[in-house]
């Protein structure tokens, strides 16, 4: 069977877990209730972090897009103010790209009939990365080498179908050198008749670029979502070339991505590469300005918490404050054992003294005590009680020993009674033996005496009364002997019950 130690089955460490029972559960309960609300007010507060940097983010990538279209809609007039003069294309076409440092490049092409001496006219200029003695920039003139002509491609034919401002899904090709990019596109139309398309380009990576540091905490991060699901601005400029969200191979991102592609507001949870993310999203708005077309774009802004980020200093704290609680409730323990402990000193001092006086040792000394508490007053209790015990033990002692001695007495007395009636039985028998010789010669001379009273002599007559009267004196005597005998008992008996 297993036996607890022995410190566990003391009183003082029974009234101790007592004590610390009820103070852990109340810490458990009120550390309960501090973390649930502790807890709830971080995810508050990374929520409205995670509101304000949705505002600010949307509102830096919606004044890149402003600017890209204002300077675009600039163009755009004085495309239309010298529709007939298609030489200036090309002096816009380069303008635009020199005078727009969010944009990497500009293409105005127009319907392959439209212009008779010019047909299936076409510029287009991106930024080359690489700068002259002057500092600028160099333009390359760029050609599109889809294997379609250019007014048979998607984009194209798109904007004039739309016949509305509008930016395009991320794509890239031969013409954007392999660097994704999100496009502009004006369509051009004069009098209802389609003239062409204007389209500006905006890398993908200036814009992650740019909100990169748009961050509520250090590993968090901005993504924005084209309509599709792909890709508009991302940290990872890597991911930009994935063109969709839907390539995660996460169960939960895709429900996170799915929520987004829905126009949906709020925040979900989901797991990505072993790692617990939170997101929070909201469909992406672009603000209202002057001549702006405020078609509606279904792109979704969201920011990326790492739940570390959100949590990890929460937990940090919480486990600190966890250990904290451990250590101190064990020293509470320790503290109040020791307290306890020494209170309850003088308790076993008496169970001890008890066991002393339970074992006879009744004149053990019990030490006087100056506490004023319960166990001090017991402890003087106590030591009243055992020198009344050991007083009453002494008395009774005293009155054994007494009585002891008496029944020795007695025991004396008694022996000397039986002694007594014995020699009185044997004086008795032998008086009675003595008494009957002279008995039967009484008898005898009276059978004697009166037989023969007619014939006896006078001398024969008189010596058969002296015999009788010889014989009565003796009997005579003999009872006197018996009668003082009788007297000398009743004298010692008297004496041994005054003894008593």
């Amino acid at each position: 069977m297993l036996r607890l130690p022995r410190i566990t089955r003391t009183l003082s460490f029974r009234l101790s877990l007592t004590l610390l029972s009820a103070l852990a559960t109340l810490l458990i309960v009120a550390l309960g209730i501090m973390f649930y609300f502790s807890r709830k007010a971080v995810k508050e507060e990374a929520s409205l972090k995670a509101t304000q940097t949705l505002e600010a983010t949307q509102q830096r990538i919606d004044n890149i897009l402003l600017s890209v279209e204002q300077s675009a809609g600039n163009i755009y007039l004085n495309i239309l103010n010298h529709i007939d003069q298609p030489e200036k294309m090309d002096t816009y076409c380069r303008k635009f790209v020199e005078g727009n440092p969010y944009s990497n490049g500009c293409a105005i092409a127009f319907e392959p009939d439209f212009y008779q001496d010019h047909p299936n006219l076409i510029v287009f200029y991106r930024k080359s990365g690489i700068k002259d003695a002057d500092g600028k920039e160099v333009l390359v003139e760029a050609k599109t080498e889809s294997g379609l002509p250019y007014y048979k491609q998607t984009w194209y034919i798109s904007t004039l179908e739309k016949r509305v401002p509008d930016w395009l899904e991320p794509r890239e090709d031969n013409a954007t050198n392999g660097e994704p990019v999100t496009v502009f596109t004006l369509p051009i139309y004069i009098n209802e008749k389609k003239a062409g398309v204007m389209a500006a380009g905006v890398p993908l990576n200036l814009l992650s670029k740019i909100v990169e540091d748009a961050k509520p905490s250090p590993n968090s991060f901005c993504a924005l979502l084209g309509e599709d699901g792909s890709y508009i601005v991302h940290p990872d400029t890597s991911k930009l070339n994935y063109r969709n969200v839907f390539s995660l191979k996460s169960p939960t991102a895709k429900e996170a991505a799915k929520a987004m592609m829905a126009g949906e507001t709020g925040y979900k949870k989901f797991k990505q590469n072993g790692e617990n993310y939170y997101v929070f999203y909201k469909p992406f708005e672009r603000s209202v300005a002057p001549g702006r077309s405020m078609e509606k774009l279904n792109w979704s802004i969201g920011i990326i918490y790492p739940e570390d980020d959100i949590f990890g200093d929460y937990r940090r704290l919480h486990y600190a404050i966890i250990t904290i609680a451990a250590v101190g409730l064990l020293l509470l323990l320790l503290l109040c054992y020791t307290f306890i402990h020494r209170q309850l000193l003088p308790l076993r001092m008496l169970s001890l003294s008890a066991q002393h006086i339970a074992e006879g040792h009744y004149d053990e000394r019990i030490p006087d005590t100056r506490q004023q508490d319960e166990v001090g007053r017991l402890q003087k209790d106590f030591q009243h009680m055992q020198q009344a015990l050991n007083l009453r033990v002494g008395e009774m002692e005293q009155l054994t020993q007494t009585l002891e001695e008496r029944g020795k007495e007695l025991q004396a007395a008694y022996e000397l009674a039986q002694s007594g009636d014995r020699m009185k039985t044997n004086f008795l028998y032998n008086m009675s033996n003595q008494m009957i010789s002279p008995i039967n010669e009484i008898c005898s001379s009276v059978k004697e005496f009166r037989d023969q009273i007619g014939n006896m002599t006078e001398d024969t007559n008189k010596e058969l009364v002296d015999n009788i009267l010889t014989q009565g004196e003796k009997i005579t005597s003999m009872l006197q002997q018996l009668l003082n005998e009788s007297e000398k008992k009743k004298d010692t008996t008297e004496n041994t019950e005054l003894v008593i």
